[in-house]
This record gives structure tokens, C-alpha cells and sequence, in this order.
């Protein structure tokens, strides 16, 4: 059976653009509220957990930036997808979805809250290349709590990275 392309997902499951890139559609969006308290990162009330697709094609990238909550990502199809990250304190690491378990590839895998991370398709993928995931964050998505990160800042913490920092900026 052959794969759709990505404007099959796009009109089927009625994504729109992504302000960081791509094309998402929230899917979900608990009733049940959380309030963190006074102090914590996190803004409140908000949902406990939210839910999207989320696809990239081919030259599309999600732009580095941190969530006060913790991400959940989950392959569905197309190409593997290589999530850049950049943790608070430690080394850079890169999440590979995809099916390619023999490669490194997982099918779902964590980005903790505070993690600045990007992603992009890896380079030599074919032009029609995509790939499908969903998201899901805990305590629940909020634009409130979204920001891009200065690329800036993260030079001096990873200047073996700088190119894939600009890349993803």
C-alpha cells in the first residue's frame, strides 16, 4: 500500500499552519483543570493534558523552543524525524521517531519541561518527505508558557551544535 502523501494528512485531519512550522490540529484538550500555585513556571489554570498532530514535510522545521511542561511525542507515519534538544544542564541529545528501532529509532519518547528543541527532517530526504506525530503536553499546552529560544544563549552552552542551532532558529 502506498504511503499518502502529505497533503492527504493536511486535508484529512484538517491541519493548519504552526506558528514554529509545520501543520498541527489540537485533537484534544482535557476538561479537567490544573492550577500549579503561586511560583511555578507553569501558568494557570490550565488543561492537565492537551493533545495535537503534528507534521513536518520537507523543508519545513519546528523552531527551537522551551515549554514549561513536559512533551510527548508520538511517530505515526512518514519519514524518521530527528528532535534536536537542548536540556538546561547537560549534553545536547537528538530524539530519532521513526521505526528504524535497528537504527536508534524510536516510536514515542520524551522532551522534559525547560528542554529548549527543534526539529527537522534529516537532510537527503526525498521533496515529498513527511513525517506525522502527535504531541501530547502535561500540564496541558498553553501559549502562555511558549517561547523561542535565543540562539544566542545557547552558543556558548553547546558551539559544537552552532549549525544545527542556526538551522533550527
Amino acid at each position: 500500500m502506498p504511503t499518502p502523501p502529505a497533503r492527504f494528512w493536511i486535508e484529512h485531519l484538517g491541519l493548519q499552519p504552526h506558528p514554529e512550522g509545520g501543520w498541527y490540529r489540537e485533537t484534544y484538550r482535557s476538561a479537567h483543570v490544573y492550577d500549579p500555585g503561586p511560583g511555578n513556571p507553569v501558568p494557570a489554570p490550565r488543561a492537565l493534558a492537551t493533545s495535537i498532530y503534528y507534521l513536518l514535510g520537507q523543508g519545513d522545521r519546528s523552531r527551537l523552543h522551551v515549554l514549561q511542561s513536559d512533551e510527548l511525542w508520538f511517530y505515526h507515519a512518514g519519514e524518521a524525524l530527528a528532535v534536536h534538544c537542548f536540556p538546561p544542564s547537560g549534553p545536547a541529545a537528538t530524539l530519532t521517531l521513526g521505526t528504524g528501532a535497528n537504527r536508534g529509532e524510536v516510536l514515542q519518547g520524551l522532551v522534559p519541561a525547560g528542554t529548549v528543541f527543534g526539529a527537522i527532517h534529516p537532510p537527503g530526504t526525498s521533496a515529498d518527505a513527511y513525517t506525522l506525530v502527535a504531541c501530547v503536553v502535561a500540564p496541558g499546552f498553553d501559549f502562555r508558557d511558549f517561547a523561542y529560544a535565543d540562539p544566542a544563549c545557547l552558543h556558548p552552552r553547546f558551539p559544537a551544535e552552532a549549525a544545527l542551532i542556526e538551522r533550527l532558529s
